[in-house]
């Protein structure tokens, strides 16, 4: 059977049916810019300390004193899980003792926060931090649930108590990953639908571009609405409209040709024809391609085609890998931005914004340069700069924020080009699959980037050192991924490229094993692939 894209050639590349199957898929991934990071200012930790109840009898100099000090950042600061014992400070206001003159402070005995906390308000004036996980101290280790959606929202919105929040939450995360995800249903269906010159530009200034434009709308809900509850109900509702764009998005004709479907993708290309004003060919395709398609019965295929074969194994575990990997940076430091020098609503903006010029990259780089070199190199440049953070003196917390900035724009562009290089390496019948096996690897790297944040609490500069270097060792792992660069997308497991350096290994080992029976009455068989 002919090539798809040779076939359907006559549609054109740009006109009104392209224009509005790239418009439709891009707009629908806005809630995801407002939704991907909203969780760090949903549960945003403000400052606190422990609460002394007004009910307490205490002089205005022990309750200044209450709340023993320690050192953070090279400043003496207020701990946040202790205070003083209310009973024994008491005893001495009432006694007329001052506290560090007449009594070592030191000496005195704690307790931990038996009645709440109170919180600073001029960041946050509610958080799920401070309303639902105020029992919780420490770090408050609340975990990353990366995404939000309509009926968790609304659910969250009406119950505010632990057991019912967590629930919803990762539900709602459930429902957006089979929706508008951004690297599953977006890339897969953009690459099989739109045209070759497109689908480059459809994944990069297309669908990145709009979730980079939602992320930096986030940070100003943020600002104006700094209730938890309403701007989580705020983020919520945009979802609803963008998920009714999805009723006038066309199943991919590409998809429904390999699972032998033929007349559904007829009708779809005839309608596309028809938006663009163009007349179709009275036969699309060929009678004789369509009686030995009929003909035979369209094979089924399964997770486990994906580990099948040695070539598509190796392809499928060094993408978990990357995808892993590139994630946990990508999600790092955009938690990471509360523990940036500065106010956190600029902070946030900025690292959304330092997203488009990374996409840009990532679209010039894909046009014109080999995919695995390409994101080697972003990679290198993000890694390379996240390692150089421990250089930094830390009062230059300017030169710190900018070495993130850089940071963040490399990781970027090497996580709008995996997209665009897995959804090219795996053939059609298996693509969904495998982009969304990739996918996964990443949400599992979303869930494991707060834990690297919290590393922080213990170095500044360790969760930057594992980033960094997780970050170098994925950009030597991608030169060895096979290229696609300039090449057809591959329709069956037998077209996939081969890993670099397996076809090589295949040959060696085959030499090798003749060699060996040469020598010996039993020859041995070659590993098939």
């Amino acid at each position: 059977m002919r090539d798809y894209d040779e076939v359907t050639a006559f549609l054109g590349e740009w006109g009104p049916f392209q224009r509005l199957i790239f418009f439709l898929l891009s707009a629908s991934i806005i809630p995801n810019g407002f939704n991907g990071m909203s969780i760090v200012f949903l549960a945003g930790t403000p400052e606190h300390r422990c609460l002394v109840p007004h009910t307490v009898n205490l002089s205005s100099a022990w309750r200044n004193h209450s709340i023993p000090l320690e050192t953070k950042d090279g400043r003496q600061v207020p701990q946040k899980c202790r205070r003083y014992r209310l009973a024994t400070i008491a005893n001495f206001s009432e006694l007329g003792l001052e506290p560090g003159r007449d009594v070592d402070l030191e000496q005195l005995e704690q307790e931990s926060c038996l009645d709440g906390w109170e919180y600073d308000k001029d960041v946050f004036l509610s958080t799920i931090v401070t309303e639902v996980w105020s029992q919780e101290c420490a770090v408050f280790d609340h975990g990353h649930a990366d995404w939000l959606q309509l009926p968790a929202g609304l659910l969250c919105e009406l119950r505010d108590v632990y057991s019912a929040f967590c629930p919803c939450w990762h539900g709602s995360d459930l429902q957006l990953r089979g929706s508008i995800c951004p690297g599953y249903g977006h890339q897969v269906g953009g690459t099989e639908i739109l045209s070759k010159s497109i689908r480059i530009i459809f994944a990069t200034l297309g669908v990145c571009i709009f979730y980079a434009f939602g992320f930096m709308v986030l940070p100003l809900f943020a600002y104006f609405i700094r209730d938890w509850r309403m701007l989580l109900l705020a983020l919520t509702v945009p979802g609803v409209l963008c998920g009714a764009l999805w009723w006038f998005i066309p199943e991919s004709p590409r998809w429904l040709i390999s699972q032998g479907r033929i007349k559904e993708a007829e009708v779809i290309i005839r309608k596309a024809a028809k938006i663009n004003g163009i007349v179709a060919p009275s036969t699309i395709f060929d009678p004789s391609e369509l009686q030995d398609l009929n003909s035979t019965k369209p094979q089924l295929h399964h997770i486990y085609d994906l580990i099948r074969t040695r070539n598509i194994r190796v392809i499928t575990i060094m993408s978990i890998i990357l995808w892993l990997t590139i994630s946990v940076g990508y999600f790092g430091l955009s938690l990471d931005t509360p523990n940036l020098h500065g106010d956190i609503y600029v902070n946030c903006f900025l690292l959304a914004a330092v997203e488009v010029p990374a996409y840009v990259l990532a679209w010039l780089l894909l046009q014109y340069l080999p995919r695995r070199y390409s994101i080697s190199a972003a990679l290198f440049l993000g890694g390379s700069v996240l390692l150089f953070m421990q250089l930094v003196p830390s009062e230059l917390f300017y030169l710190s924020t900018a070495l993130v900035m850089v940071g963040k724009f490399g990781i970027t562009s090497a996580y709008s080009m995996v997209y665009v290089y897995t959804a090219e390496l795996y053939p059609t019948v298996v693509r969904n699959m495998g982009v969304g096996v990739s996918s996964t690897a990443s949400r599992l790297g979303s869930i494991l980037s707060p834990y690297f944040v919290y590393l922080g609490a213990y170095d500044r500069f360790l969760p930057y050192i594992l980033m960094g270097s997780l970050t170098i060792l994925t950009a030597i792992l991608t030169l060895f991924f096979p290229e696609s660069f300039g090449v057809p997308l591959p329709d069956t497991i037998d077209q996939m490229l081969r890993v670099k350096g397996i076809k090589q290994w295949q040959i060696q080992s085959q030499t090798r094993m003749q060699k060996d029976g040469e020598e010996s009455p039993t020859v041995l068989k070659s590993t098939a692939f």
